[in-house]
C-alpha cells in the first residue's frame, strides 16, 4: 500500500480537504476501522439478549479494581438488628436434606472463610427462608434459579462446582456450622442480610440494596425499606425439601431481577391527593416516610412528606404567635419543655 502512495500519511493528506459529510461517509466504509455497524451503533445492538441481566458496563470480576470500587461506596451505618433464632422442625428425611443443602451452601460459598464468614452465609440462607419473597425450604432457597441461564442465587448451583468432591475436613466444619444454624444459632454480624458478594466482584445489583457490613471476603446487603427489617421476615418453614420444581429452579430474585409493586415491598397503605398544576390535574399517592430505618423507597407518582405534620397544639401555638405579631405585641414565648426543632 505504501509503495502506491497509500500510506497513512498519504491518506491523511488526501482526505484532509474532504467536506465533513464526505469524510464521514468514507470512514463508514473504511474496513480498517473494523466497525461492527456502519451507523456507529453500539456493539451487540443487533443481538441484544433480554434474558441476560444488565451489568452497567462493569465486568463481574475486576480483582483489585473491584475491591477499590467497592471501598468507594460506604456502608449505610444503619443499625444491624439480630434475627430470631430458627430451629428446624422436620422429619428425618427433610432434616437430612436441609442439613445437606445448608452444608453445601456454606462449603461452596465460604469453605475457606473463617467460621464467622461461614455463619454469616448460613444466616443469609435462613433469612431468605423466612422472607416472603423467597422459597420456604432450605434446599429451595439454595437452589432457586439454578436452571436459569443467569440468575442462580448461589453460584455453585450453576457453575459446575458440584462436580468436585469436597475436602473432608472442610466439609465437616461446614456441616458443624450448618447444624448449629438449624438448631437456633443466630449470627448477629449480618442481621437481616439477604444478599452478599465477594469483595473482589461488583454485581450489578449491589447499588440497589442497603450495604450493611463485611465479614471476611463477603460484603452483606439487605432489602431497602421496611422489607429489609426483621419484622418483615414472617415466612414459615414448609419442608418438602426434595420438591425442587422446574418453576422454582427457573425462578428469580424479585429484588434484584424482578419487580415488586410498592404494596408488596411493605410500603404502608397510602392516601390520595389531587393537585392542579398549570391547568393539569393529577392524583398522587402520599407515602408515610416513617419506616423502621428512616429510609424511603422511591416510587414513581408518589409524594413523600419531608417532615411530620404538627399536632393541633403545635398549630395553635404557631397561630397564637402569629396573631401576637400582627397586633404588634411580642410572640408567645416558646415552651422550654419542647425541643426547638420539634416541628
Amino acid at each position: 500500500m505504501a509503495a502506491h502512495g497509500l500510506s497513512d500519511t498519504a491518506l491523511i493528506a488526501a482526505t484532509i480537504g474532504f467536506q465533513p459529510a464526505v469524510l464521514d461517509l468514507a470512514q463508514r466504509h473504511d474496513p480498517g476501522l473494523r466497525r461492527a455497524d456502519l451507523w456507529g451503533r453500539p456493539l451487540g445492538w443487533s443481538s441484544l439478549d433480554l434474558r441476560k441481566v444488565p451489568d452497567l458496563g462493569i465486568p463481574a470480576e475486576q480483582g483489585d479494581d473491584a475491591v477499590a470500587l467497592n471501598n468507594l461506596r460506604p456502608f449505610a451505618g444503619l443499625p444491624i438488628r439480630p434475627m430470631r433464632p430458627f430451629v428446624l422442625q422436620a422429619d428425618a428425611d427433610d432434616g437430612a436434606r436441609a442439613l445437606h443443602c445448608m452444608t453445601q451452601a456454606i462449603y461452596f460459598e465460604a469453605a475457606r472463610e473463617p467460621v464467622r464468614g461461614q455463619q454469616a452465609v448460613a444466616q443469609v440462607v435462613l433469612n431468605r427462608l423466612r422472607h416472603p419473597a423467597y422459597p420456604k425450604s432450605i434446599c429451595g432457597v439454595v437452589y432457586q434459579g439454578s436452571a436459569r441461564p443467569t440468575g442462580c442465587q448461589f453460584t455453585f448451583t450453576c457453575d459446575g462446582a458440584l462436580r468436585w468432591t469436597p475436602q473432608a475436613a472442610l466439609w465437616r466444619q461446614a456441616q458443624d456450622v450448618a447444624r448449629r444454624a438449624l438448631a437456633g444459632f443466630v449470627d448477629k454480624d449480618v442481621g437481616s442480610a439477604t444478599h452478599y458478594h465477594a469483595a473482589y466482584v461488583i454485581p450489578y445489583w449491589a447499588a440497589t440494596l442497603v450495604k450493611m457490613t463485611q465479614v471476611g471476603q463477603h460484603i452483606f446487603y439487605r432489602w431497602t425499606g421496611p422489607w429489609g427489617e426483621p419484622p418483615a421476615f414472617t415466612g414459615r418453614y414448609e419442608g418438602r425439601e426434595s420438591e425442587l420444581s422446574p418453576a422454582l429452579l427457573a425462578s428469580l430474585d424479585p429484588r434484584t431481577q424482578g419487580y415488586l409493586a410498592p404494596q408488596a415491598q411493605g410500603i404502608p397503605p397510602d392516601r390520595k391527593i389531587t393537585l392542579a398544576v398549570a391547568g393539569e390535574v393529577r392524583t398522587y399517592s402520599v407515602a408515610d416516610p416513617t419506616t423502621a430505618t428512616g429510609e424511603r423507597t422511591r416510587v414513581a407518582g408518589t409524594l413523600y412528606a419531608a417532615r411530620r405534620q404538627p399536632t393541633p397544639d403545635e398549630v395553635k401555638r404557631i397561630n397564637d404567635s402569629l396573631a401576637a405579631l400582627e397586633k404588634g405585641g411580642e410572640a408567645a414565648a416558646p415552651d422550654p419543655a419542647k425541643p426547638k426543632d420539634e416541628f
